[in-house]
């Protein structure tokens, strides 16, 4: 990847770049022009989205990150332009409970201080002129990175070692194949990741094919990739793998720029998980009770429905109020003959159960569970159910109808690419290409291991968008392999039909990406399944 720039044929290879270029951002333009809510009231597509742009406008209107007066129009009614089932409630700094995002709150705060921004230049708010602020905002903070995601890749394209035809292919395939350009639509976590992972690439290349060691760029590559774990939980494996790279190239450099810069934003990650809820822990690792605060051993032959309203502080609690109420369970394995204590008066919950031989009351942790919310077991529907058999979701997480493959068949090229670059010469290489695979294969286990509830295909979205963050590494290893079947006519006839059907899966779903992708469709229209 370390050849300089040929010469021959380069004005009209820019001229293809631009064209290119400019007929996808043209189009993500058009499309965020016209984005607007299934009413028509407002630019935000789903729950998901409109879980971040309510913390926007919580953080830039009201100056905190509860929710409550932003997803209710009064009190107990929910306003459905704003209100989102991706919730958490807990207690908040004044003593009472409150809904918040459950998304971590990071990103939607950056986005605060752009919305701050634009009500300060133009005097516009999301609620007087909510399209005009959000389509602005989406254009600032998708759109317009998204530009210089496609300037980059250029960049790189442009020193690879490989043929005008290749490097076309491979910039087509990033313009219109990937879902990256159908997300552009919505506020999510996804671009901001894979744009990240781009400029970690720009760095490292600087770095490990130029021999440039200057400390922006160790600079460059802490902070990129460490904002791309904050977006991506399983990025966190990029950010290790680099760190461990860099720290080999050069230790010292490593320690005075890419930690530094990587701590920015490690700080930033926990300090506004800290001010939104009041912990260093993201509220989506709060799913179960907290510490024991007392246990009552059970009397020998009673059972734990019998004893429940018998000891001593359950009495005490009632006098002053508490509850005591059957606790629906968030997980179906979860056990029976549990109960929620709870005091009104200071809204304290506490979480009653019967463990073992003894009756146990824990702090309240679980900020999914409480009344109305979706994550119930009696509420939760469709995909989001989560798929029973392991084997049947890693097969439509591959090749069914969330399939990394079955909908981008280019990826197929970017998976033959890594083989063939572990067995050249240029040990950069092959280091590069175990490393992508090493990452593909540890992202796509940590969603396949994980349990009932969260083996639920992402929710309705157009792809596996748990992954989006690997395209631009996959765009790079794709390289090889599209040089190979250059050569023959049939090998570029199966790029050409790759390419086309992935432009026709991210196509598909582009003025909504929060929607079912086509082979869910079909499948679902000839009665193969039934969420």
């Amino acid at each position: 990847m370390e050849s300089s720039p040929l010469a021959s044929g380069r004005p009209l290879r820019y001229a293809v770049y631009l064209i290119l270029i400019t007929t996808a951002v043209a189009s993500m333009l058009g499309r965020t022009m016209s984005v607007k809510s299934d009413r028509g009231k407002t630019p935000f597509l789903c729950a998901n989205d409109r879980s971040r742009w309510a913390t926007v406008r919580a953080l830039g209107d009201l100056g905190h990150y509860s929710l409550d007066p932003v997803i209710f129009s009064r009190p107990g009614k929910r306003d459905p332009e704003w209100y989102t089932i991706d919730l958490v409630r807990h207690r908040g700094k004044d003593g009472r409970e409150h809904y918040y995002s459950s998304k971590p709150p990071l990103f939607p705060t950056m986005l605060a201080a752009q919305y701050w921004l634009i009500k300060r230049v133009t005097g516009a708010t999301l609620v007087e002129r909510p399209f005009f602020v959000g389509r602005l905002m989406l254009v600032i903070t998708n759109i317009v990175p998204l530009i210089l995601y496609f300037v980059v890749l250029t960049w790189l394209l442009e020193r690879s070692d490989t043929s005008d035809w290749v490097r076309l292919f491979t910039l087509s395939a990033a313009a219109w194949g990937t879902f990256l350009t159908t997300f552009a639509v919505t506020l999510n976590n996804h671009l901001p990741a894979a744009i990240s992972v781009t400029f970690t690439l720009l760095a490292a290349y600087q770095v490990f094919f130029r021999g440039d060691s200057r400390g922006h760029w160790y600079a460059l590559a802490g902070f990129a990739s460490a904002f791309a774990a904050a977006n991506e939980l399983p990025a966190l494996s990029f950010f290790c793998l680099c760190a461990v790279g860099f720290a080999a190239r050069s230790l010292r450099q490593t320690v005075v720029w890419f930690i530094p810069s990587a701590g920015l934003v490690a700080v930033a990650f926990f300090a506004t998980s800290y001010l939104a809820h009041g912990t260093l822990r993201p509220a989506y690792a709060h799913r179960k009770d907290g510490p024991a605060v007392v246990s009552i051993p059970l009397p020998a032959g009673q059972t734990a429905a019998a004893a429940q309203s018998s000891p001593d502080w359950l009495d005490d609690l009632r006098t002053a109020g508490a509850r005591l109420s059957p606790r629906a369970a968030i997980r179906p394995s979860a056990r029976p003959q549990r109960w929620v204590v709870w005091d009104p008066e200071v809204d304290v919950r506490w979480a009653l159960a019967c463990e073992g031989d003894a009756l146990v009351m824990r702090t309240w942790d679980n900020w999914y569970e409480y009344e109305g919310s979706y994550w119930l077991p009696s509420q939760v529907r469709g995909v989001d159910r989560g798929e029973p058999s392991r084997w049947v979701y890693a097969f439509h997480v591959l090749i069914g109808h969330r399939g990394v493959f079955s909908l981008t068949p280019l990826w197929l090229l970017s998976l033959a690419g890594m083989l063939i670059w572990l067995r050249v010469d240029d040990r950069r290489l092959r280091v590069f290409a175990g490393a992508v695979l090493l990452l593909t294969v540890v992202s796509l286990a940590f969603y396949l291991l994980r349990p009932l509830s969260d083996r639920n295909y992402g929710g309705v979205a157009c792809g596996f968008r748990w992954v989006f963050w690997c395209t631009p590494l996959w765009l790079c290893t794709m390289l090889p392999a599209v040089e190979v079947m250059r050569y023959s006519r049939a090998g570029r006839l199966a790029a050409w039909f790759c390419l086309a059907w992935s432009t026709f899966s991210a196509s598909y779903s582009c003025l909504d990406p929060w929607s079912h992708p086509w082979i869910f469709d079909l499948w679902t229209s000839w009665g193969w399944l039934h969420y």
